[in-house]
């Protein structure tokens, strides 16, 4: 169906295309083949971009704000087929062009294996990710980005485990295995629980602390959809009931990206051609990407 025109009823997405000295730069990063169940999520990035399109980039209060007015917010397009070895080096030299002009780089995924490339390309030297997984595996996979970028990555560019922070890592979705790999390393895992008992700010808080730590931090923030419920995101593969609300995740996505030691995002493992009908899932993702615009606004 259509969308409606009214000429002072603005609409997201649509930015214009990549120039040194934007505030934010959309960048598509369709990882797919490494993914350890089937999925479509290479069709994703087109996706949130149309579903961008449903949505005001305007943000309430007194005044109201216009992000279109107050940010300079362009699109890079899409890093060709960024699976494999060429392609995940395509991605880490696209992503490091692209952060050197702009303040915030918003990596649309793509399954999980985004997250290596990405954090790579922008010069993080902090991690903190929202997913009900670990990323511990071995190999290449969507399952193993965490532990590539602290074993795998090439020399001088690892990130200190003490410097990663997993938020929202749930019951009955890992191993014992990779939890204690997690705690020999000196990660920082808040369960999904915790954050519940503790409150969102409070562990954004500590989040920020921990991964942002030293000088000339640099911090990653990975956005994996399958920490949400799977009511709310029914086109995540490993997404499951009794996960973070919609509203959790948007709260969180907004809480971390407000401090300007973030420099890069990548929202993961939503597979466009596996959602409901009514697009919830990628609509959630338009929503986390207009979240990241909104905490870069405020950041004063």
């Amino acid at each position: 169906m259509a969308l409606s025109h009214d000429p002072v009823w603005p609409r997201g997405g649509d930015w214009p295309a990549f120039e040194t000295g934007a505030d934010a730069v959309l960048l598509g990063v369709p990882t797919w083949r490494t993914s350890l169940s089937p999925t479509g999520a290479h069709a994703t990035p087109a996706a949130i971009r149309d579903a961008l399109r449903r949505y005001s980039p305007t943000l309430m209060g007194t005044p109201a704000v216009d992000l279109n007015e107050v940010l300079r917010i362009a699109d890079a397009g899409d890093v060709h087929e960024p699976d494999g070895d060429e392609g995940v080096a395509r991605a880490i030299a696209r992503v490091a062009e692209v952060s050197a002009g702009s303040r915030l780089v918003i990596a649309l995924g793509g399954d999980n294996s985004l997250t290596y490339p990405v954090a790579l390309g922008s010069g993080a030297n902090g991690l903190i990710t929202i997913d009900a997984h670990f990323d511990l595996r071995d190999g290449v996979s969507n399952g193993s980005p965490v532990r590539r970028l602290v074993e795998d990555a090439p020399d001088g560019t690892a990130i200190d485990p003490r410097r990663i922070v997993q938020i929202g890592i749930a019951d009955f979705a890992n191993s014992a295995a990779y939890a204690q790999r997690a705690a020999d390393w000196g990660i920082r895992v808040i369960t999904l629980d915790e954050v519940r008992r503790r409150g969102i700010a409070d562990v954004v808080a500590e989040a920020l602390e921990i991964a942002g730590a030293g000088d000339a931090s640099r911090v990653h923030l990975d956005i994996d959809v399958d920490a949400c419920d799977r009511a709310a995101t029914p086109g995540c593969p490993a997404s499951i009931p009794g996960g973070f609300a919609a509203w959790e995740l948007r709260a969180l996505v907004r809480g971390i990206a407000a401090d300007a030691r973030v420099v890069s995002a990548d929202i993961a493992e939503v597979d466009a051609t596996a959602d409901d009908e009514d697009a919830r899932t990628v609509r959630l993702a338009a929503l986390c990407v207009l979240e990241l615009l909104a905490a870069l606004a405020g950041r004063g």
